[in-house]
């Protein structure tokens, strides 16, 4: 799922790309990514590109009184496009989802895999309107967001860390994967208490955080769209990389399975050296 660095350098390509153009054509071509039926998809086409912003994992394409959201959810993409084929897409074939063409015959289509359809593209007049947009929580990489405030966010929870770091009403933009990313760099559980953490874990886990962000956004900065997902999976240092050696200690990654997802963590940086309860593999054992 492409999370807050893979959706910023996004946002800073179509900046470059659409700002300024004139959007000739939107054709929708599933039925289940388009949220929203009123104003039409049609209302954008003769519209000018006059900003792209980014909430948390939703793009924001501004082109006259209207703004285009979209959440790449799992398993869509945004795939750039110099030219189009002269015969149009045909509706339901393939993981072709939506194709945005500009006046001058370049544009993007948006794809998702799989049978399992997440992707959501949303035509509204203010962001806000998307009830998933005005429920998000602060960005973690805004200016104002210091470490005082990431305390009081995390001082009205009691809940493991990682679920807290993924709640997109708690903050912005943060998935599976830089959750893991995140608590390795911090050398914390995924599942120690929010209600655990004293002021240093705190403030280690806010820096870990910034840091691991950061550093992913000035990786992906200036990638063409079809390489973040490759410069994103190469960058992991556990995430996705279980039964490999930590590059900090060495100790085997392990992982934790749940019904839809895996976390992975490294037990000797993070866990004292104690392997986490897999609960599907202790379901497998009894």
């Amino acid at each position: 799922m492409p999370e807050l660095p893979e959706v910023e350098a996004l946002r800073e390509f179509l900046d470059d790309h659409l700002v300024g153009k004139e959007i000739a054509r939107v054709l929708p071509l599933a039925i289940s990514v388009l949220k929203t039926y009123e104003p039409p998809l049609g209302a954008l086409e003769g519209t000018t590109v006059t900003s792209v912003a980014r909430h948390g994992k939703f793009l924001d394409i501004a082109a006259g009184p209207l703004h285009l959201l979209i959440h790449l959810a799992r398993a869509g993409w945004l795939q750039w496009k110099d030219g189009f084929p002269t015969t149009p897409p045909r509706p339901g074939k393939g993981p072709l989802a939506l194709r945005t063409v500009l006046s001058g015959g370049d544009g993007f289509d948006l794809t998702e895999m799989g049978t399992t359809k997440r992707l959501a593209v949303h035509l509204v007049h203010d962001p806000a309107d998307v009830p998933a947009v005005a429920r998000l929580g602060p960005d973690p990489l805004a200016d104002s967001f210091d470490r005082d405030a990431f305390a009081r966010l995390l001082g009205g929870q009691r809940r493991q860390v990682k679920g807290a770091l993924r709640d997109q009403s708690l903050i912005a933009g943060i998935g599976n994967a830089y959750s893991d990313e995140i608590l390795h760099v911090a050398k914390m559980s995924p599942f120690k208490l929010t209600t655990s953490l004293g002021d240093d874990d705190v403030t280690h886990l806010y820096t870990a955080m910034r840091t691991t962000l950061r550093e992913a956004v000035d990786r992906s900065r200036g990638l063409a769209a079809g390489r973040l997902k490759a410069e994103k999976k190469s960058s992991m240092r556990v995430h996705g990389r279980a039964g490999q050696p930590c590059p900090v200690c060495g100790d085997t990654v392990l992982e934790v399975s749940f019904s839809d997802s895996a976390l992975q963590y490294c037990p000797t940086c993070q866990t004292g050296g104690r392997p986490l309860a897999d609960r599907r593999l202790s379901r497998l054992l009894k």
